[in-house]
């Protein structure tokens, strides 16, 4: 597949997973009573997508390298936890929101980091980047520390993540993937 393809493929599928991310957060936020091994089983469909789609960004080479730089990791990572929760997907709730709560606090924190580099670049829409992996990054806090063992409200919460998760990547990949050339921004850096 050709490069430009490839960051296409890419795009698309964050944009689809990001969607599904805010929907899933959506259902579960209105609806904490969703049975946890229906929940179970579609987050963990959606995870093992979204992680080869970052296998995918990552090996895309897009213009600035900015929104797909750490994602060999994360989709190998979000590959396992979907793994897991498909095989589980009834006796998951703790470890959904642990594992889940913990990734969104690195994809944040990864996040800030792509936010400023993005600034560097001079992308002026750095902020939504940033705005959204610092509220992401809070929720996921709360997520692993669960304030509260109530199955409603770890629910409630699991989907804020999931919806903060899908717009944080969402925004990113709508702000910082660019489908150029990348002599032209070699050749702008060498004068």
């Amino acid at each position: 597949m050709e490069r430009r393809n490839f960051i296409k493929t890419a795009k698309a599928g964050y944009i689809v997973i990001s969607l599904l991310l805010v929907l899933m957060g959506i259902v579960l936020a209105v609806d904490p009573d969703v049975s946890a091994a229906v929940i179970g089983r579609i987050s963990g469909t959606v995870l093992l997508a979204f992680g080869v789609f970052k296998l995918i960004g990552y090996y895309s080479k897009d213009l600035y390298r900015l929104a797909f730089q750490h994602d060999l990791a994360l989709g190998i990572f979000i590959m396992i936890i979907g793994t897991v929760v498909i095989i589980k997907p009834a006796d998951v709730l703790n470890f959904i929101c642990i594992t889940l709560g913990l990734f969104t606090l690195v994809d944040a924190l990864l996040k800030v980091q792509t936010a400023v580099d993005s600034r560097r670049f001079g992308l002026q829409k750095w902020w939504l980047i940033m705005s959204a992996a610092v509220v992401s990054g809070i929720v996921g806090i709360l997520l692993v520390f669960r304030p509260s063992e109530s199955v409603g409200v770890l629910m409630t919460l699991l989907g804020i993540a999931m919806m903060l998760e899908g717009v944080l990547n969402l925004v990113t990949v709508l702000t910082a993937v660019k489908l150029g050339e990348r002599k032209t921004i070699e050749t702008e850096f060498a004068e």
